[in-house]
């Protein structure tokens, strides 16, 4: 049987690992094919082998990758980027209606948005399993980084790689030119929303207060 390899920027190859927990992961890389790999040490830092190994040194700080980060969850969302029962029957639904509660974080036009989001699940899903997706673009109009996180009322169909419905999803935007902030972010959201324990109490959550909270208590996401 032969297994496929996902064609994945090193960003979406680290949370597809921290999700699965696992120690290392194969892609291509979706710039330019070539087959990469990223693996965790000894001292939890993650470090990114094959041909595009500089990567780590010209781009991304020593712990871009590692549990040292210092990117956390309250940096990417306030409570009303919090939607606590998001109504949606489809993905194209679901990720229109996080445009426009990213429009209203960022003052860009959900349109706008919504495309960015579309053209990059044309590269592969962001359905990262378990019920969970994890959508996320480049803006040049965003000077930071925001997120929304949305609770969905009924799971839906999202293509995940799981083939599982998802009902919990987090948006994150970022400028073009954040460079390893984005990683950081990225690699900050896969490493909460891989517990399953504090997935269940999302889940079980119906408030605004309650879900900000939980995303965003540094005591509990640390030991994600």
């Amino acid at each position: 049987m032969t297994t496929k390899i996902a064609s994945l920027t090193a960003g979406e190859a680290l949370m597809r690992m921290d999700l699965a927990n696992l120690p290392a992961i194969m892609f291509h890389k979706a710039a330019d094919g070539g087959l990469n790999m990223i693996y965790r040490r000894d001292d939890t830092s993650c470090r990114l082998g094959g041909p595009a190994k500089s990567f780590v040194n010209e781009i991304a700080p020593k712990n871009a990758f590692g549990v040292g980060s210092l990117m956390e969850i309250v940096d990417l969302l306030t409570p009303d980027s919090i939607v606590p029962s998001l109504k949606a029957t489809c993905k194209k639904q679901a990720l229109q209606e996080l445009s426009q509660r990213g429009a209203d974080a960022t003052g860009i036009d959900d349109r706008r948005i919504f495309e960015v989001l579309r053209e990059r699940e044309r590269l592969g899903t962001t359905g990262v399993g378990r019920g969970v997706a994890i959508p996320h673009g480049k803006l040049s109009e965003l000077s930071d980084l925001r997120g929304v996180f949305a609770r969905l009322e009924e799971p839906i169909d999202f293509e995940a790689i799981d083939d599982e419905p998802v009902d919990l999803m987090f948006l994150l935007l970022a400028p073009e030119d954040v460079g390893a902030d984005h990683l950081k972010a990225l690699a900050r959201v896969s490493r909460l929303l891989r517990d399953r324990a504090m997935c269940d109490k999302l889940r079980g959550s119906e408030s605004r207060d309650a879900l900000y909270a939980l995303l965003t208590d540094t005591t509990s996401s640390k030991a994600a």
